[in-house]
């Protein structure tokens, strides 16, 4: 053997088993023989320093070289795509097409992967169509990268197309189909593939496992996720070591609330990655199981094997922020402050979130302003938590501030920036900027743009010039503008535009409570009994169920969830008596009453007093009044409410506001009511 074939011979051993130190005494090597302009050795040189991620020693290698042939052009190609620069393999690709040399098979799957990771599929059909022409279509490399490159770049259909004409299918042909289903959010077609690929022999390898898995969590298909899981368990694959598959499988049980299953699988792991205990965690959490979710997150940070990172870190301050756990996401952002992950932007995004959607503007107002590092989410993040606290003038000032940073808004944030407005009843400025959104030809309308639109006129009661809106529309309304609008007609009694609307949500989407309760709250309201009387057999006919109102209270760092009704907490009879005592002090003193009617937001039988004194969100305040939350000088209670709160609860607790001179912050569905001496910050119209 002679010595260049030698040095070749060392450096793809360099390169197979990622040896820099020895690849860098190669080179030496390489140059002092005088072999530095070796096309060979080059081409060995620029894998080299490719595979061992220094891709700009390659690229200097290749700007030396007085030749180049195919494969010097691909090997630095993929350099860049293994570093996370595909858009630097496309620039090399266009770049090759004016040197002479022609692609090979290799280079064309290699862009055509880095087309799909971009998303620009126009890029990756251009190429598709130089594989056509030069006759590498059908070679199995390429027809599998240009499957992928559609599926990527959410062009399903067309992946699919090509997937039924593919002479030839291997695993990763099936691979590339199912995950393209999975992503796409059409889990039934993924299975099907699953199963097809089976009986046709082909046998499924990790790759397909995990993404069939995924395609159960979003579907919620334990049935078939657990048959998979025993087809794993039957054939041989150890779940305990293949980290994956069994992060795929911990997921699955998860998203099909199948926590034991979870648990169990979790437990047999020997290496659990960041997957399986992010997805237990928050699994843990959302099932309200705030005390283990919490534990196993203290598991994680001990663990010497992983550094927590961004997702999980942003996934747990989402679950604080939905559940309102201002203790634990204060200790969350502490803990922040202390990794290096903390410094993610999706993190720093999250902890202002969790802060507006706990109630508390200050800080998250401090926080924004003391960090440089700030995206359009970020100021959405704030626009939107303005706007649901009632603060639309913050919220406009935000907006334009943004936009003197050079910050464009997008899509979103025109949303966040619309609905602010509305829930302050900002008409001018409303108006202003749903036509700035109509002239930006960047952004695309939405119906929940002209749902905000909607909403406001309602609120002003210009209900004749709403509707008028959603007919000249040239999208097609969505159940949620037809709702909005409903809504408004019930606040101003406008029966007519009313009954018009609500038979049309009845029609178009029969098997919603919330139209059959929404509409016949509008006849009751308006004194229409006999309406609201058929309305309410009908809801009961076709046995619809209306979503459970829940309402909870943090009290010394512990949560409390309470349903209407609820008589489970040990506490009850004295919360019972703390309501009553507290109803007739109101009573005497400001004259409030039951409002009765409010009792029919809930179709079953709530026509009497009773019931309405046990709804969620006075039982949660009552709990928090005989804790001795105003004894130790807490001033502002906060409760929240994951349905829209009631006209005769909003009633109660504007009145305790003002005899026990308490704020209460109380989060709903739709926004927060901030009670003060006897006002609402959202104006009685929510």
């Amino acid at each position: 053997m002679n010595e260049r074939q030698r040095l070749a011979n060392l450096l793809r051993n360099c390169s197979k088993n990622l040896l820099l130190r020895e690849g860098l005494q190669a080179h030496g090597s390489v140059m002092r023989m005088g072999l530095g302009f070796d096309l060979m050795l080059n081409n060995d040189l620029i894998d080299m320093y490719s595979k061992c991620g220094r891709v700009g020693s390659a690229r200097e290698v290749f700007d030396r070289m007085p030749e180049r042939n195919v494969v010097s052009w691909t090997a630095l190609m993929c350099g860049y795509l293994n570093s996370g620069n595909a858009k630097g393999s496309l620039s090399l690709f266009s770049e090759m097409g004016f040197s002479g040399v022609k692609p090979n098979e290799y280079t064309l799957s290699t862009n055509l992967k880095a087309s799909g990771i971009l998303g620009i599929a126009d890029n990756g059909m251009q190429i598709h169509s130089m594989c056509a022409k030069s006759g590498y279509e059908w070679v199995a490399v390429v027809s599998n990268a240009i499957l992928d490159m559609y599926a990527k770049c959410g062009r399903v259909s067309e992946a699919s197309r090509m997937f039924t004409v593919m002479p030839a299918k291997n695993v990763i042909t099936w691979n590339a189909m199912i995950a393209g289903y999975t992503v796409e959010g059409n889990g039934e077609r993924a299975l099907v593939l699953f199963r097809e690929m089976q009986e046709l022999g082909e046998v499924p390898d990790e790759y397909t496992i995990t993404s069939t898995l995924k395609a159960c969590s979003g579907l919620g298909a334990i049935r078939q996720g657990s048959q998979i899981h025993s087809s794993l368990i039957t054939r041989g694959f150890l779940c305990s070591v293949r980290t994956t598959i069994a992060g795929a499988l911990v997921d699955m049980y998860v998203k099909c609330r199948h926590l034991t299953e979870a648990q169990r699988v979790f437990d047999q792991v020997e290496q659990k990655n960041l997957i399986s205990w992010s997805a237990l965690i928050l699994g843990y959490a959302q099932e309200c199981n705030l005390t283990q979710a919490m534990e196993l997150f203290r598991q994680l940070r001990a663990s010497v094997c992983h550094q927590v990172d961004g997702f999980v870190l942003s996934s747990l301050m989402g679950v604080f922020a939905d559940f309102a756990l201002v203790e634990q996401g204060r200790q969350m952002h502490a803990f922040t402050t202390k990794i290096p992950s903390g410094l993610d932007i999706s993190v720093f995004n999250s902890i202002l979130d969790m802060y507006l959607k706990c109630g508390l503007t200050d800080e998250a107002d401090r926080l924004f302003d003391e960090t440089p590092l700030r995206n359009v989410i970020s100021w959405t993040i704030m626009i939107t938590g303005f706007g649901k606290h009632g603060l639309g003038k913050k919220a406009v000032h935000l907006f334009n501030q943004m936009q003197s940073e050079e910050i464009e808004p997008d899509g979103v944030t025109y949303l966040a920036v619309l609905s602010a407005c509305s829930h302050s009843g900002l008409i001018h400025e409303c108006q202003e900027y749903f036509s700035r959104l109509c002239r930006d030809k960047r952004i695309k309308q939405t119906v929940e743009h002209y749902a905000c639109m909607v909403d406001l006129l309602g609120r002003a009661g210009r209900l004749k010039e709403a509707k008028n809106l959603i007919d000249s529309m040239l999208l097609k309304p969505n159940i949620g503008i037809w709702q909005t609008l409903l809504s408004a007609c019930r606040v101003h009694g406008e029966v007519e535009i009313g009954r018009e609307v609500g038979e049309m949500l009845l029609r178009l989407d029969g098997d919603n409570a919330v139209n059959y309760v929404m509409l016949s709250n509008l006849y009751a309201e308006a004194g229409y009994w006999k309406e609201c009387e058929r309305i309410r057999k009908l809801f009961k006919r076709k046995g619809l169920k209306k979503d459970a109102g829940r309402s909870w209270v943090e009290i010394d760092k512990e949560v409390y969830f309470f349903y209407n009704g609820d008589e489970s907490h040990p506490l009850t009879e004295k919360i019972h008596q703390v309501l009553k005592e507290m109803e007739n002090r109101i009573k005497s003193e400001i004259g409030y009453v039951h409002g009765v009617r409010f009792a029919l937001h809930d179709v079953e039988e709530e026509s009497k007093e009773e019931s309405l004194r046990v709804h969620s969100e006075k039982l949660a305040i009552g709990l928090a009044l005989v804790c001795g939350e105003l004894e130790k000088g807490n001033r502002t209670i906060r409760i929240f409410k994951n349905l829209r709160v009631c006209g005769d609860c909003h009633a109660f607790i504007k009145g305790l506001s003002k005899v026990l001179k308490v704020e209460f912050l109380v989060r709903d569905a739709n926004r927060f009511h901030k009670f003060e001496d006897g006002v609402c910050s959202c104006g009685d119209y929510w």
